[in-house]
């Protein structure tokens, strides 16, 4: 059983790798988009960046959608920026990661294994997308705000990182082989 977070700034291609995949491999696929609030969405367009306690409340709402699909044992994809460390945090162990000093939690509220993939690219590349991107709430304006938060994962994190500028059949064959090829926990 997988649980794979596909990560990274605004525009380097989350939404459409993670689908594809999950669309390949046969799993369930979440956009983390969809589930911001309606006050978050209206502070993106605004060209407002998100801050700590905007994001908080949707992190704890991405993990129990992936803790659900670990309940069942159901492989899934969830697509979503995932900048800093202590966001990655949350999405393995939900509210309690905000409580630094909490230990490790065991049984059904034990640390989700997730795969984090981190789509990485220069930003004018991701800048030239995202000016050609129609109908999405979040505006280039926010595309440095969202390097400057970027906190590129590292070890002991669970996580692979991928050129962006490879074409979409490549960055999804590169993902289903580090899945396969047991480079990853599987369990």
């Amino acid at each position: 059983m997988v649980l794979a977070v596909v990560m990274g700034v605004s525009g380097c291609g989350k939404t459409t790798v993670g689908s594809r995949l999950a669309e390949k491999l046969g799993w369930k696929f979440y956009d983390a988009d969809d589930y911001h609030s309606p006050a978050n969405k209206k502070k993106m367009a605004e060209g407002i960046p998100l801050n700590d306690e905007d994001r908080i409340p949707w992190l704890c709402a991405l993990h129990d959608i992936l803790r659900r699909e670990d309940s069942s044992r159901q492989d899934a994809i969830l697509a979503c920026s995932a900048l800093k460390k202590v966001y990655r945090h949350i999405l393995v162990s939900g509210a309690s990661a905000i409580e630094s000093n909490q230990p490790e939690q065991q049984g059904e509220n034990a640390a989700l294994k997730i795969l984090f993939v981190h789509l990485d690219g220069p930003i004018d590349v991701i800048a030239g997308r995202l000016e050609k991107r129609r109908e999405h709430f979040m505006p280039p304006e926010l595309l440095k705000s969202q390097f400057d938060t970027l906190e590129p994962p590292s070890a002991p994190e669970n996580f692979i990182t991928i050129s962006l500028e490879k074409s979409l059949p490549e960055i999804v064959l590169e993902i289903e082989t580090a899945i396969f090829q047991g480079e990853l926990f599987l369990e």
